[in-house]
């Protein structure tokens, strides 16, 4: 019988909404059944035997909806096979690289409940979308300044090559 699983996600432009979809569609091409919700529709972890949860990032961490979600189900978490990915800018930087720096904001996640595996993605800027107006600006002036680019930059190569990798360690022991 495959494994039921539960990809579940925190964004705020949809560029996250747009990894998880494609991280599910990934675990079903390999046999799983998946159900893909944001956390805020997630009732019930009883009838999924592993759990993958996502966030976009902002200011360093994951949004606060994706870790009150962590918070009150890491009971459950513990006794599953749980994975973890994160979608920010900071990966799109056109100079240097953040991975190392990035992966750490997943700190928070790990001290509640151990990853069986964790994905850090460059996410999608479109000024436009971006919520707060004080946030807008501050992207439009890293933009003119050769930060970044706005764009859709995840890699769905990369997206799909940890999802297939992902599948197996989501098989409870």
């Amino acid at each position: 019988m495959p494994e039921r699983i539960l990809v579940t996600y925190a964004s705020r432009t949809g560029t996250t909404a747009g990894v998880a979809e494609a991280v599910g569609a990934t675990l079903r091409a390999g046999g799983a059944q998946v159900d893909v919700l944001p956390v805020a529709a997630v009732q019930d972890l009883t009838s999924f035997d592993a759990v993958v949860v996502g966030s976009a990032i902002q200011s360093k961490q994951w949004l606060p909806e994706a870790m009150q979600f962590v918070q009150t189900n890491r009971d459950a978490l513990r006794r599953k096979p749980f994975a973890t990915f994160l979608v920010c800018m900071t990966l799109a930087m056109k100079k240097g690289d953040y991975r190392s720096e990035v992966g750490a904001w997943l700190q928070p996640v790990r001290a509640l409940v151990p990853t069986v595996s964790e994905g850090l993605f460059a996410g999608a800027l479109d000024i436009s979308k971006v919520p707060a107006w004080r946030n807008r600006m501050m992207f439009r002036v890293s933009v003119a300044m050769g930060v970044w680019s706005e764009g859709d930059h995840r890699d769905w190569d990369a997206i799909r090559a940890w999802t297939e990798s992902l599948g197996p360690l989501l098989v409870a022991p």
